[in-house]
């Protein structure tokens, strides 16, 4: 009964959401640890503190999109098991423990940095009214407007541990997470198509198709390659090394694209978006790791 509970509220909180975004928040903290010279020993409380707020503000945001999203996440198969659709957790409990883990979370983030604590909480006021409540439903732009909520986690990162966010290389993450969420939401949205289509949610292959969906998808991985070159004032490495790997992903995207079906295509544009996500910001972290010990 106790696993079955557990695993209603990992459905609630969206974990799998957390786990993906804590990687990006944990890779721009070393980077900015890195950048000004900062002990990583001295900071481990400030890296302890950012995990958990991150995790709990996360989780919070994905509480209260639950809330508001159960009546289109009863129309398809990808989301009418979720607690809040079968009534397993009653939405007043969840929402009680969303503007709980908010409240922790933000506690939390302030015991880094104030500007911590308002990134953190701007992210999830982006993730609910911006996105959630007013463009999901409503424009075929709601990816580009939910990004910026998915993008926060760098900010949240750097600013926990660094004098300020104006550096290139914060910036560079948060836009390679902003673009990185287009190609990706773009393939899963045409892998569950039917879906959003039975939901009447306006996803950009939904409502233009799959042939501009692949156009615009091409556009923001040139800009996505483009943003590499940020890096430059910090690392020719990284540049190099984010600048391949979107390479990788645009050539994957023309080729597949003539080879196979709109949907293969998709499932080989998503799997690879995971594979550049984590290889980008894997290769931040043990930059800024051997950086940091060779110091």
């Amino acid at each position: 009964m106790k696993d079955n509970k557990l695993e209603l509220w990992k459905k609630a909180v969206k974990t799998g959401i957390i786990k993906s975004n804590l990687i990006p928040m944990f890779a721009a903290l070393m980077l900015a640890l890195y950048t000004y010279n900062l002990s990583f020993i001295k900071h481990i409380p400030h890296i302890i503190f950012a995990l958990i707020g991150t995790a709990c503000v996360i989780g919070a945001a994905g509480i209260f999109n639950n809330i508001y999203d159960h009546d289109i996440d009863a129309k398809m198969p990808r989301t009418k098991l979720r607690p809040s659709v079968t009534g397993e957790i009653h939405l007043r409990t969840m929402l009680v423990v969303g503007i709980i883990l908010l409240i922790v979370g933000i506690a939390f983030l302030a015991l880094t940095t104030w500007t911590a604590a308002l990134l953190g909480f701007l992210g999830v006021f982006f993730y609910v009214v911006p996105y959630t409540m007013w463009t999901k439903r409503r424009t075929i732009w709601n990816t580009e407007v939910g990004s910026i909520s998915g993008a926060m986690p760098p900010l949240i990162g750097w600013a926990t541990v660094a004098p300020d966010i104006w550096h290139p290389a914060c910036w560079a993450l948060f836009i390679i997470m902003i673009i990185w969420q287009m190609p990706h939401f773009y393939a899963l949205a045409i892998r569950k198509k039917d879906d959003y289509a039975m939901a009447k949610i306006p996803m950009l292959p939904v409502v233009k198709g799959i042939k501009r969906t692949y156009i615009q998808t091409n556009v923001y991985l040139v800009l996505l390659m483009l943003t590499s070159f940020l890096f430059v004032p910090l690392s020719w490495g990284l540049t190099l090394s984010s600048l391949t790997l979107g390479g990788i992903w645009l050539w994957i995207s023309l080729v597949g694209y003539r080879q196979m079906d709109g949907n293969k295509w998709a499932n080989k544009m998503f799997g690879y978006s995971l594979i550049y996500m984590t290889a980008v910001f894997a290769t931040v972290i043990i930059y800024a790791g051997v950086g940091m010990i060779l110091k």
